[in-house]
């Protein structure tokens, strides 16, 4: 039994009060309160839920207990201020995008750019990596330190990034591929990790892929990179960066150059029902000038035997238009990993709308819709 196509359920969209966007997420081991296991997710750019402490975040995490339409989202007090600092060059620091919950941990990929979004070509260049011992209670440095630091522009580099100027600019928008409940359907026992090959058309519209023991997740030097396929079929892997193969590229046509390059940026879940790799991914709908979000997004979804593909579509829609409104602009699509259906019958996807209306951006937050999975 295998995914043989998908169909977005209109009628299921639900806007949950909020504001933010990106919403990765991964999903925790049970305890007491939250039998079941609470989602962590990533807001970057908002002011977070009501009845919860608000602020212009440029980062923050949540948790996520219960299922939908019945979702209750929790504040972390520990989780270590950043905020956005409107006249100063304190703004679009740092980008909480990959999530990872693994054995009572949690680890965030925050992506850097090179310098302010409004100062000339911004683009992604580095990700810094903060860890938390016990679910977001306490977060801490990539070498154990504490407090968080939210290292200045001048002050980031190799030594306090997990990337940061990498050839080709790759690996500064990760997206870790989620196995389940505290990684449980994991195999190998490595953390696999996705990102565009770079920041201009090309480039990031390729997919390269890294892994890392569970166990070192905080040593860069324990990861490697894909390299491509032995004649036997099973995947290579490097410790040289410049040495990374291309895992799969995505249509052309793609990717904007203003405000900065930002599509194909995936979602990837283990897939228990049927047993392969789904993945979510979107294209920027530009303009002739390369401007974003000036049309629809693209849509797709992909299935693979293995962490690393080969990656088989199983569904397109070239203006990505969720609740049938062609004003939508919709993007970074997300499989949330516990809502999927033990039959594999459905699963639920998450995205942010950065449509305008009368001014504001009122679905600029939590979106969720149920997505009817065909299988043969």
């Amino acid at each position: 039994m295998r995914i043989a196509g998908l169909r977005r359920l209109e009628e299921t969209v639900i806007r949950v009060p909020s504001q933010g966007d990106n919403w990765h997420m991964s999903w925790a081991a049970g305890d007491a309160q939250e039998p079941a296991g609470r989602q962590y997710v990533s807001l970057c750019d908002g002011s977070g839920f009501p009845g919860l402490p608000r602020a212009d975040y440029n980062s923050r995490a949540y948790a996520i207990a219960g299922d939908p339409p019945h979702v209750r989202f929790e504040h972390l007090p520990g989780y270590p201020e950043l905020l956005t600092v409107p006249g100063t060059r304190d703004v679009h620091r740092y980008y909480n995008f990959g999530i990872l919950a693994l054995d009572g941990r949690l680890y965030q990929f925050l992506s850097t750019p090179n310098h302010p979004f409004h100062e000339p070509e911004p683009r992604f260049v580095g990700v810094k990596l903060i860890w938390s011992p016990d679910n977001g209670a306490v977060w801490r440095n990539q070498d154990g330190s504490a407090p968080v630091r939210w290292e200045p522009w001048d002050a980031r580099s190799r030594a306090n990034m997990l990337f940061f100027d990498e050839p080709g600019e790759a690996f500064s928008l990760l997206t870790v591929v989620q196995m389940g409940q505290n990684y449980a359907h994991n195999r190998d026992g490595y953390v696999y990790i996705y990102a565009p090959n770079g920041n201009r058309e090309g480039a990031m519209n390729q997919l390269v892929l890294c892994r890392v023991p569970r166990e070192r997740i905080l040593d860069r030097r324990a990861y490697t990179f894909y390299a491509g396929l032995r004649q036997d079929g099973s995947a290579a892997w490097t410790p040289d960066i410049a040495a990374r193969g291309v895992v799969h590229a995505f249509p052309a046509g793609w990717v904007n150059r203003f405000v900065h390059p930002y599509a194909w940026h995936p979602s990837v879940v283990y897939y228990p029902p049927t047993g392969e790799y789904l993945m979510a991914n979107w294209g920027m709908g530009t303009d002739s000038a390369g401007n974003w979000f000036a049309r629809p997004s693209y849509l797709g979804f992909w299935t693979a035997p293995e962490p690393w593909g080969p990656w088989t579509q199983v569904h397109e829609e070239q203006a990505w238009m969720p609740a049938d409104d062609p004003a939508a602009r919709a993007y970074q699509p997300q499989i949330a990993p516990r809502w999927i259906a033990a039959d594999g019958g459905a699963f639920w996807l998450v995205w942010t709308d950065f449509q305008e209306l009368g001014g504001q951006r009122p679905y600029y937050a939590f979106n969720m819709q149920q997505v009817a999975v065909r299988l043969a």
